[in-house]
């Protein structure tokens, strides 16, 4: 396994990061431990999850079942302080979580406290802004991203609030680190500067869309990441699983699959991603190499990249993630996959 610093924290995350967002709906209680077990025993050392897991679907009924997964395993393994635990307070907007309350430290607060309930555990060793208030370019909205309506006065009054409530858990020993998820450049300097001004805890990790077919994160974020040391957590490296290969145009969905619950993945089923996709499939044939693993390997060698989040619903599945970080790109596979995305930019 590979091993990078989170941030400046000390922490070492394995380049593999366990997601459990299917724990509660698509894999059962008992399913979720073997994954935890498996991915443990291969050298990952951490998991991720939020309050507002499972999905897939997401319900108000389900809402904090996967927390309680984990909660459970680590109840019953004994194994707390073998895992780098992450989870996230949710925002403005999601009903099934507070009515779609903003994140407050008032929300916080109540958070935090079902987490660790649901958790099973005193602390918690990341806890995320699952995305901020103000709003976000993820999941597919940078189409139509309009910052203009943001109150700067209000936002940075708002972040200050949040870090002293989040140094305040801190100085409690409920959480050691803090990241941010679905954030932009702007945003993530300005928690930083704030951290700075004042002496209050600093933002480690971003956990933002990361894979060959989502690459919003190469230019500014890229640029804040290498020069702040916050470490990239990319969630869905494998697009839904759309670069496994398991999905075909215009032929029969997976039964069980994350297509057949939701038909078009979040938005990234267009008509320009076949054909993208395509390219990456024919890349990993040519090469010899399982198409997961190329898509996963290509995540890792990136420089911001701190831990990628992988997801599975089989430990066959995990098994090949897994198996990922034994894969070394050569100078050529590189160049291709760079080649392909010039063609191929942006395809959902």
């Amino acid at each position: 396994m590979i091993y990078r610093e989170l941030g400046r924290t000390g922490l070492k995350v394995s380049a593999i990061c366990l997601g459990s967002m299917t724990w509660g709906t698509q894999n059962t209680t008992d399913e979720g431990h073997a994954q935890i077990d498996m991915a443990l025993d291969r050298g990952v050392n951490f998991i991720d999850t939020a309050e507002m897991y499972p999905t897939n679907p997401l319900s108000k009924e389900t809402q904090g079942d996967t927390e309680r997964v984990i909660g459970e395993w680590v109840a019953k393994s004994g194994r707390r302080d073998e895992v780098i635990i992450a989870t996230k307070v949710s925002g403005e907007g999601y009903k099934n979580v507070r009515d779609g309350a903003p994140i407050s430290p008032e929300t916080i607060n109540q958070a935090l406290e079902n987490s660790l309930r649901s958790l099973q555990t005193d602390y918690v060793d990341l806890y995320q802004l699952h995305w901020p208030n103000r709003g976000s370019y993820m999941f597919r909205q940078n189409w139509t991203y309009d910052p203009t309506r943001q109150d700067r006065a209000n936002t940075i009054a708002h972040m200050e609030e949040v870090l002293d409530c989040l140094n305040g858990h801190i100085k409690a020993g409920k959480i050691r680190h803090i990241g941010l998820s679905n954030e932009s450049a702007w945003g993530t300097a300005q928690w930083l500067r704030l951290s700075e001004e004042r002496g209050l805890p600093r933002m480690a990790s971003i956990q933002n869309e990361y894979s060959l077919l989502c690459r919003l994160f190469d230019t500014d974020m890229a640029e804040l990441a290498h020069n702040e040391d916050v470490g990239l957590l990319a969630f869905s490296p494998l697009a839904c699983g759309m670069l496994s290969g398991k999905y075909k145009a215009g032929t029969n969905v997976p039964a069980g699959s994350r297509m057949s619950i939701g038909s078009d993945l979040g938005g990234r089923v267009t008509d320009r991603v076949w054909p993208a996709i395509d390219a990456y499939l024919e890349i990993a044939r040519e090469t010899g190499l399982d198409a997961t693993q190329l898509a996963l390997a290509w995540c890792y060698t990136r420089p911001f990249m701190a831990s990628a989040i992988i997801g599975a619903t089989s430990l066959e599945q995990l098994e090949t993630s897994l198996g990922s970080v034994d894969v070394t790109l050569d100078a050529a596979i590189l160049d291709r996959i760079d080649m392909a995305h010039r063609a191929h930019p942006m395809p959902f």
